[in-house]
């Protein structure tokens, strides 16, 4: 009597054809898990740039008029990574002549290296309050 007539299974050829396929999913999947790292991770020091350069922005808005002028510094980030701010001021045309004029244009640049040199700008006008 033979048992095996009826039996079916796989041969060893289809079971490395499968393994080979599984292995090439999994290593499309772990290239895909780099990538989507290495963006997170840019996306993170984006953020922090972007708050960095708004938080100048509000410090700037917060001081007296005839002290907003243009400057630079360093801020350390969350994940080691060392931002440069640099802000530019210049007073934009307008027909009231300083100390008097009402405009002035701020543009912060925020530099940081992560293994590729990246920068954001940001652009505001501020208003002099004190200005009648």
């Amino acid at each position: 009597m033979n048992h095996s007539i009826g039996l079916k299974g796989f041969s060893l050829v289809e079971m490395l054809i499968a393994l080979v396929i599984l292995a090439i999913s999994l290593l499309a999947l772990a290239g895909l898990m780099a990538t989507t790292t290495r963006n997170n991770a840019f996306g993170g020091h984006m953020t922090e740039a972007a708050t960095f350069a708004q938080d100048k922005l509000e410090e700037l808005k917060a001081i007296p008029w005839a002290n907003i002028v243009g400057g630079a510094d360093t801020k350390p980030g969350s994940t080691g990574i060392t931002y440069t701010r640099t802000w530019n001021v210049s007073t934009l045309l307008n027909p009231v002549p300083p100390p008097n004029d009402l405009l002035k244009a701020v543009t912060i640049t925020v530099n940081w290296n992560d293994g590729t040199s990246r920068s954001i700008n940001i652009f505001s006008a501020i208003r002099n309050s004190d200005a009648s």
